[in-house]
């Protein structure tokens, strides 16, 4: 009788023993991982603020180009100031009235 029960205590043991085990295992296995992602954060914040700087550049390249774009199609060509400007003549005024 009384290795029975020592059987069922050994049993018991082993079964408490392997969950707390495993429970033991997860959380030392999530401690690695939050220091791991942890420490790559610097790193990964640099890379995404370099993303964001480049972007902004890209964009405000873009942006100065379809200004100037705007303001020379608002000025207009070189070539169309070129062209002399008409002269005015002197025309005589007729000193009687015409059609009578």
């Amino acid at each position: 009788m009384e290795q029975a029960v020592i059987a069922a205590l050994l049993v018991v043991g082993l079964v408490i023993g392997t969950g707390i085990g495993a429970a033991y295992a997860r959380a030392k296995r999530g401690w690695k991982d939050y220091r791991t992602a942890r420490n790559t954060v610097p790193g990964a914040r640099r890379t995404a603020w370099l993303a964001t700087r480049t972007v902004i550049t890209k964009v405000g390249v873009i942006a100065l180009l379809l200004v100037g774009a705007a303001a020379y199609a608002a000025v207009g060509s070189d070539d169309e100031r070129t062209v002399p400007a008409p002269t005015p003549t002197s025309t005589p005024t007729p000193s009687h009235p015409m059609g009578r």
